[in-house]
């Protein structure tokens, strides 16, 4: 089933990132972690359809997405980024992975981080804590972090934030996520182990985590590339 959904509101999260939200199709329901197909409702552009996730939760009267525009692709995303207030997109049925199965890593790279922005917000509503929890989430630079405030101010959730290409950014580790990182950080008998983003990037954690005794049923992967 599709269907057809007009913005209501529009906001910047960071220079290249996006808020959206839109009104809610009566009836319609969808899982933290959950991503639909979409396609913006204007010629030339219904057959481009691409995964986004929500971050809103299901219990919220609108729906809501955190949208990362690459205006060196001239594609989708460079038009998400220029929509405006009664613009429409097309959304199929709700998909996806991942799902929260307890607590434990949430390791992101780059937008490969929306899916945890629903699944943590939830666990926070529902236990009032993160406790148990850790985001290793991996960008570019310092200003690509979306949400970094969010997180760190979710109570109980310890925050790891990496660049690979900002020297001059502060409060943020400068290195990749890699087996000897993940290392110093994980307890690898400890919760479930999530991980959203590039498709090299999740065979490379997922092959540094069980290196490092990770029982593999215990990895949950998005591919986000």
């Amino acid at each position: 089933m599709t269907y057809a959904l007009t913005l209501r509101q529009i906001e910047a999260v960071t220079p290249d990132v996006h808020r959206l939200v839109f009104d809610k199709p009566e009836g319609f329901d969808f899982e933290p972690g959950q991503a639909v197909d979409l396609a913006l409702d204007k010629d030339g552009w219904r057959d481009e359809k691409r995964p986004f996730t929500f971050t809103s939760l299901p219990v919220d009267t609108e729906l809501e997405f955190t949208i990362k525009s690459y205006p060196e692709h001239d594609g989708v995303t460079e038009q998400i980024g220029q929509m405006k207030p009664g613009d429409k997109v097309l959304i199929d049925a709700p998909w996806g992975a991942i799902s929260d199965e307890g607590p434990g890593y949430f390791i992101a790279g780059g937008a490969g981080v929306t899916p945890f922005i629903a699944i943590l917000r939830k666990r926070l509503t529902d236990k009032g804590t993160l406790e148990g929890c850790t985001l290793i989430f991996s960008n570019e630079t310092e200003e690509d972090i979306i949400l970094r405030q969010e997180f760190e101010q979710m109570p109980g959730l310890r925050t790891l934030f990496t660049v690979t290409d900002d020297d001059k950014a502060n409060g943020v580790l400068h290195r990749m996520i890699d087996k000897d990182f993940l290392s110093r950080v994980i307890e690898p008998e400890h919760g479930h182990y999530y991980i959203c983003g590039p498709d090299k990037m999740i065979e490379a954690i997922s092959d540094a985590l069980k290196e490092l005794g990770v029982d593999e049923k215990r990895i949950v992967t998005e591919d986000f590339d």
